[in-house]
């Protein structure tokens, strides 16, 4: 929806790029208190907390009428979707001790099924509306996935001061060079995600100048791929080399977002997203199990969190470097930075774990 909603605001590539920034570098910084505060809280009251402040922050994205507007609901949601993703991780690790990567794979998952629908959603309100009418049956969603967690879980509800302990998960993230390298890599691959996830459709519509039915259709093979790679990649970690997965699946993105680029064709370019998918989101299950693994148990939340809040804050600029780019140069310059992300973040995961 992005070139109907910065058409309708009157703003440029930079600042919706810096909105998507502005949304990603608060979920990033959420992403250790959330861990930390599960640990030391409970998962239900960070779970349904975050819900709540995201259902909040669509409404205000729906409403936005300025660019200020826009920005304020961006902040809701990044804190409140900053909140729930490494609780529910967290919660997922709790409840699966065996077949951990097949657990980490479907929930992943599940957050590529939503993307699909927001395409289609997305699509439809286009077609039929406008933009905005889009944001009500995410509303409506999020809310029930909060009252949901709500009457499931056994848990209570915890509100209590409690000490982040930063020095001391830093120092144990950071004591070893294998930690510290991983991140790097992680902030490679975050970087050229949310890099994707905010531009592709528009690259396709103004960079490569398709019909703008071929950048829905291709953000939405993105997030369909995706439900499918990461419960295969998931499973597949529980039995072969980690490494191997996580290497191969970013050598793979590379080589097919660099088709991406060069293709001449629709056709062609929707099936390059379809490859570059299959690499690309085969990562995050692949590499979350072998960190899970690595971290001890009474940490675990709390030490995922803090890597999630590095690689995604620095993952964030992903979209403010396209929109710079684009706005300076062009589309395939900024694509073809992505490449060089992936391709580097391939070699770190081969020599350090």
């Amino acid at each position: 929806m992005l070139s109907a909603l910065t058409a309708d605001i009157h703003i440029t590539n930079t600042k919706a790029g810096f909105a998507f920034t502005t949304l990603w570098g608060l979920y990033a910084l959420l992403q250790y208190p959330s861990g930390r505060l599960s640990d030391a809280l409970s998962r239900k009251t960070l779970l349904v907390t975050g819900l709540g402040m995201a259902s909040g922050g669509f409404v205000v994205l729906a409403t936005a009428r300025s660019y200020a507007a826009l920005l304020v609901g961006a902040a809701i949601v990044g804190t409140g979707a900053g909140l729930y993703p490494t609780a529910a991780r967290a919660l997922v690790a709790d409840l699966y001790s065996t077949k951990q990567g097949r657990a980490f794979g479907l929930h992943t998952a599940s957050g590529d099924l939503g993307g699909m629908s927001a395409a289609g959603i997305a699509a439809v309100a286009l077609a039929l509306l406008s933009w905005r009418y889009a944001f009500v049956p995410i509303v409506c969603l999020t809310a029930a996935v909060a009252i949901a967690l709500h009457v499931w879980s056994r848990e209570s509800y915890v509100f209590e001061r409690r000490s982040l302990a930063v020095r001391d998960t830093a120092a144990r993230l950071l004591s070893g060079t294998q930690f510290r390298w991983i991140l790097v890599a992680y902030t490679l691959y975050a970087f050229t995600w949310q890099a994707i996830a905010a531009f592709l459709p528009t690259f396709f519509t103004d960079g490569k100048e398709f019909a703008p039915v071929v950048g829905t259709v291709a953000f939405g093979a993105l997030f369909a791929v995706g439900a499918i790679a990461k419960p295969t990649a998931g499973t597949l970690s529980d039995t072969i080399s980690r490494r191997a997965l996580a290497v191969g699946a970013l050598v793979l993105g590379a080589a097919a977002l660099s088709a991406v680029v060069v293709v001449p064709s629709p056709v062609a370019a929707v099936g390059a997203v379809v490859v570059f998918a299959a690499g690309l989101l085969a990562f995050p299950p692949v590499m979350q199990s072998y960190l899970m693994d690595a971290f001890p148990p009474e940490s675990a939340g709390g030490d995922l969190g803090a890597m999630r809040t590095v690689y995604i804050g620095l993952g964030a600029l992903g979209p403010t470097y396209v929109g710079a780019v684009s706005t300076a140069a062009n589309y395939e310059i900024a694509f073809w930075g992505l490449v060089g992300a992936l391709i580097v973040a391939a070699v770190i995961i081969a020599r350090v774990t």
